[in-house]
């Protein structure tokens, strides 16, 4: 299997009418790119207003979830009664942040609670007998659950005969039987009355919170005690919202945009910290999701995902960068490692047989764990396929995988579930467990699912961009309206612009396989940088086509207009 080269270019929507843009310029009081952008997007003038507008009072009622009063009431009877309550998150970055929220949140509230995280390497994804155990053990009668548990049928059957009301909060595709626990909160029941499905971890389990801040405010329990206001954790709401790629509208772009702008001001100690050893200037959905969540995502990847909660709830500075220095350092192990990985890999990939076109399924002995799904994400980048890589050790195997667009994960896991020990995921994302002599026929199967969902077209990858753009239209008031388009994510993605005819001045390599250059057209013209790109310099010669994403670089103290440059052609006009 080869690299992918050729990419499609193609306005997001090819049915975009842009007549109306000075209208809706006008009457929304954006400059005329930004209403591009927005009907670009399919925004009609009102739904456009709404986007741009995003109020916390418009959330929607926490009780249309399923479950949710019987979770409320139960916690508040905790509450009440000083029953111990705890919290067993995930190890990834919407289980750290999740399980923060309800620790910080409950407590808050007057609530006695402990939390517990699993370790990747030794307990494995979601809820455990072993946690469960250890919670009756210590007399607990209460456990939350934090972006797991949906599935957990065995663990809500041993929490049940020890005892436990057990409350899953949990956002993956639930199973068809649901696990026999007090109460199972998921937006993806099928029986869900909430308006907005894709909700993270973290976001499920924040409705929680204000479900449950209802019903303590009803029953008085505010009278004496401080009322908290749940504004304060929408920064690890934001956190665990954008590193868990959920689709940044709706909802989830309501809760991320007032979170980005917390973090932005920087209350939380550990964020605080994080953010310093991170070298952050300014704080956008980008940084976000590129230079904290990895960090904080390194600890359980690597070693103890605690630690990144231990940041999280730290009041202290300077223990908080002492642990934010470590987690950095845990990053870059983490890198080393993931290169090693890639290398093996792509060598891997390379060896493939013609029978295996549509879906890349890998397994390696000694492949961390930690570092295969951000492997597969890489894969996907290069070659444009599915990608599942397996982990094996002795007899089995763990394995992570990342999608494209157009093929379902989940659904095509479900069709090849019989090679499989478990699974579980998004359309996106997922995980598996697997015995080691199994591989061969799962990765068969797979294909010929893969082959019956992806035609030739699905194949090849498609940049999709926001329409042309003049280099004068591209200046810093312009960008500073794009940033109320923002947060950019899955399902809002960053604007992404074509600049024709163009030239490429001064090309530079940098280290890393980078290239700086100036864009020019006439009078005009802005810096611009291409990462990776350096093994295509001489695309960037003569009258070329970019497509850009237009940025402010922050830089000493002074704001400049920068172009990320994604992709080159050579100008179709020049060879009109």
């Amino acid at each position: 299997m080869e690299p992918v080269t050729k990419r499609l270019w193609g306005l997001r929507h090819d049915a975009s009418d842009y007549s109306a843009a000075s209208d809706y310029a006008e009457q929304l009081g954006v400059s005329n790119l930004v209403a591009r952008l927005l009907i670009g997007r399919q925004f009609s003038l009102e739904s456009a207003r709404k986007f741009l507008d995003v109020r916390l009072v418009d959330l929607p009622d926490p009780f249309l979830l399923p479950d949710m009063k019987i979770a409320a009431k139960r916690l508040h009877a905790a509450i009440e009664s000083g029953e111990k309550i705890a919290i067993h998150g995930d190890y990834d970055v919407d289980g750290i942040s999740g399980t923060v929220l309800l620790t910080g949140a409950l407590g808050a509230c007057g609530a006695d609670v402990e939390y517990h995280i699993p370790l990747r390497l030794r307990d494995g994804y979601g809820l455990s007998a072993a946690a469960i155990k250890d919670a009756a053990d210590h007399g607990i009668k209460v456990v939350v659950s934090v972006d797991c548990g949906v599935s957990a049928h065995e663990e809500a059957e041993l929490a049940m005969q020890h005892g436990i009301d057990l409350i899953v909060t949990d956002h993956h595709q639930p199973p068809p039987i649901l696990p026999k626990a007090l109460a199972v909160i998921n937006p993806q029941r099928q029986d869900s009355g909430f308006p907005f499905r894709p909700l993270a971890g973290v976001g499920v389990a924040f409705f929680l919170l204000i479900a449950l801040r209802k019903t303590l405010r009803e029953a008085g329990w505010f009278r004496d005690r401080t009322e908290p206001d749940l504004r304060d954790y929408l920064d690890l709401v934001a956190l665990g919202t954008i590193a868990d790629l959920v689709p940044l509208q709706g909802v989830n772009r309501t809760m991320a945009k007032h979170g980005v702008r917390l973090i932005e001001k920087g209350p939380r100690i550990g964020l605080r910290a994080l953010k310093q050893v991170a070298s952050v200037k300014k704080v956008s959905s980008g940084v976000v999701g590129f230079q904290l969540a990895p960090r904080l995502n390194a600890a359980g990847r690597m070693e103890d995902a605690a630690l990144g909660v231990e940041l999280l709830l730290e009041e202290d500075m300077v223990r908080a960068l002492n642990m934010a220095r470590y987690l950095d350092q845990c990053n870059r192990t983490r890198q080393e490692l993931e290169k090693q990985t890639l290398r093996e890999a792509e060598a891997a990939v390379a060896r493939l047989s013609e029978q295996h076109t549509h879906v890349i399924v890998l397994g390696g002995d000694g492949w961390h764990p930690g570092v295969i799904g951000i492997v597969a994400s890489r894969l996907v980048e290069r070659y444009h396929r599915p990608t599942i890589l397996v982990a094996l050790d002795g007899d089995s195997g763990k394995g992570s995988a990342r999608s494209i667009r157009g093929y379902h994960l989940y659904q095509g896991l479900q069709a090849c579930a019989d090679h499989l020990i478990a699974f579980g995921g998004h359309e996106m994302a997922a995980g598996m467990s697997l015995c080691r002599q199994d591989l061969p026929a799962f990765a068969s199967a797979m294909e010929a699912h893969a082959r019956a969902e992806l035609d030739d077209e699905a194949l090849l990858p498609k940049l999709r961009h926001d329409g042309a753009v003049l280099l004068e239209e591209i200046d810093l008031d312009t960008l500073r309206q794009v940033e109320s388009v923002a947060p950019f994510g899955m399902e809002n993605p960053e604007p992404l612009m074509l600049v024709e005819s163009v030239r490429a001045m001064r090309v530079q390599e940098l280290k890393g396989g980078h290239l700086r250059f100036t864009v020019c057209r006439g009078a005009f013209s802005h810096p611009a940088i291409a990462f990776g790109m350096q093994e295509r310099k001489d695309e960037f010669q003569g009258e070329i086509d970019l497509l850009v994403a237009p940025q402010i670089n922050y830089y000493q103290g002074r704001e400049t207009v920068q172009l990320r440059v994604k992709d080159v052609r050579k100008s179709v006009k020049c060879e009109k």
